[in-house]
């Protein structure tokens, strides 16, 4: 059958970089038409004049902004802001980085706080940390120095990068810009995430010394610390401090990262009672909350408390999203509940605009699992017939599921199909699917299947060491030379282990 294949080529990127370099050419330019003259003649609005020329892979920087300036029409600030905001959710982070610059440029002293923050932020995703750094160090002003502190700190804390991010804290300390709870959080996050546990009481005491006023997310972080050094005790104990906190407000979070403590030390009951409580506590303003908590209630195999917060989530006045669907389906499909994850899926189908692939993965995954073959099929060829374009998971579900039910031409087949279709992506499937496949060929003394087996996985570049043992073993059981297989295995480029070392050798010795 026929698969659709997603375009792989980013095209917009390619002309970003040569269309770019030719404007910059010409805007040392005395005459008054400018490169983007032929783009959008005079007039209009300067909001969809920058978004429809992105769209055409030119970026909209200093060039365009100032010859706007130029002929007499108000810039405002505000409007390019919102620009920004609109270019970034399209991920178009260097025609946003130029407008900031020309911002900074022009009007340094309208920068708000947050546009430096912004700046710092866009400057890592389009240049990297170290250019970042540069950027840190060229500041002058308290203000524009602590707003972009935070975000280099979170960049350290990003990559790992302890002793990068306590040197930078001991010198955003010493010049007086650590004032809020937020960089001594990043830093708890970061040794949490490295399990430095004991460094986060470390952070807590020295915000109590210079009396920075902890926020929830501090509190939480220290909780999780205290349970993971000291047990649930230690945790508690947190807890009641914060609840004697007049400063903060203890919200579903705080009682999530609770429930998270005592599901760890076994303690399922006080987890679900925790959950209950910060049940009442979320705010319908949106889903967020209520999909935080289903995914733990999974997690604890409490069924209830799925359904009761999936019912409750529809009170938030907004649609609920894809990744809402894949959140619930991946928490019913964890749970068993195959029947009423098809209810949920149906409801998904029925009102989606563009078949999102990722969803019916979740229902895939968990009929191949079960054993559900068949459905699975069927699932996949609706998906096809929907507009759904499989991708690599797609395929790595249907491989395996192959695999299992011992259907090893379906799941060639598939491998197949999925190699070619996901060629521009660089997809490369799990070797332990091409070993797995040799190997049943090898129970099954099938040596020719498995010789053009070995084909495709070549021509793809997949073969490897174990799939060359398989057939070595094959060929020596059926007492004939395998010196073509070691051959082929030199020929690319995979080295031999002691097994495959001494079938050479063997070979050798019988050919002398």
């Amino acid at each position: 059958m026929l698969f659709k294949v997603a375009a792989g080529f980013n095209l917009s990127r390619f002309q970003s970089s040569w269309t770019w370099r030719y404007v910059l050419s010409r805007s040392c330019s005395t005459n008054k038409e400018t490169p983007f003259s032929g783009i959008y003649p005079g007039g209009g609005d300067l909001r969809k004049q920058i978004l429809k020329v992105v769209s055409l892979g030119v970026n909209p920087t200093r060039s365009l902004l100032q010859n706007w300036a130029d002929e007499g029409r108000k810039v405002s600030l505000n409007e390019l802001r919102v620009i920004i905001r609109l270019l970034v959710g399209r991920r178009r982070f260097g025609p946003a980085l130029e407008i900031l610059n020309w911002m900074e440029t022009q009007h340094s002293s309208q920068m708000s706080p947050y546009d430096y923050v912004r700046k710092l932020e866009l400057t890592v995703k389009e240049h990297g940390r170290i250019e970042a750094e540069r950027y840190f160090e060229s500041l002058t002003s308290t203000v524009s120095m602590k707003a972009a502190s935070l975000p280099l700190l979170h960049c350290y804390v990003e990559e790992r990068s302890t002793e990068k991010a306590e040197a930078f804290m001991l010198k955003i300390s010493k010049l007086g810009l650590a004032l809020s709870p937020h960089p001594f959080n990043e830093m708890m996050k970061l040794y949490k995430a490295t399990s430095q546990y004991q460094k986060v009481r470390s952070v807590i005491l020295q915000m109590k010394q210079n009396r920075i006023t902890l926020n929830v997310l501090s509190y939480n972080l220290w909780m999780d610390a205290c349970g993971e050094l000291s047990g649930v005790e230690s945790a508690e104990m947190v807890y009641k401090e914060m609840l004697g906190d007049q400063n903060v407000l203890v919200g579903w979070s705080s009682l999530s990262t609770l429930a998270n403590i005592y599901k760890k030390a076994g303690l399922t009951d006080k987890a679900i009672l925790a959950l209950k409580t910060a049940e009442k506590k979320i705010s319908n303003s949106n889903h967020y909350p209520y999909f935080f908590l289903i995914t733990q209630y999974a997690s604890l195999n409490n069924k209830d408390g799925v359904h009761r917060v999936w019912e409750a989530s529809k009170a938030v006045n907004s649609a609920i999203t894809c990744a809402n669907y894949m959140c619930m389906l991946s928490s019913l499909v964890k749970l068993g509940d195959i029947r009423e994850a098809e209810k949920i899926f149906a409801e998904w189908e029925s009102q989606c605009r563009t078949y999102d692939i990722r969803v019916s993965n979740i229902l895939l995954g968990g009929y191949m699992r079960n054993g559900s073959v068949e459905k699975a099929e069927w699932l996949h060829y609706r998906t096809l017939e929907k507009g759904g374009c499989p991708n690599s998971k797609t395929w790595e579900i249907l491989v395996e599921g192959w695999i299992r039910s011992q259907q090893m031409d379906k799941a060639i087949d598939a491998l197949k199909s999925g190699l070619a279709a996901l060629k521009h992506y660089e997809w490369r499937s799990s070797p332990s699917i091409a070993v797995a496949i040799s190997e049943y060929f090898e129970e099954t003394r099938n040596f020719e299947k498995a010789m053009e087996f070995l084909t495709t996985l070549r021509h793809f570049g997949l073969a490897n060491l174990q799939v060359y043992k398989s057939l070595l073993r094959m060929q020596t059981s059926r007492e004939e030379s395998p010196l073509y297989i070691l051959e082929m295995m030199q020929n690319d480029g995979i080295d031999m282990d002691d097994e495959t070392s001494a079938i050479y050798s063997g070979v050798l010795h019988c050919e002398n």
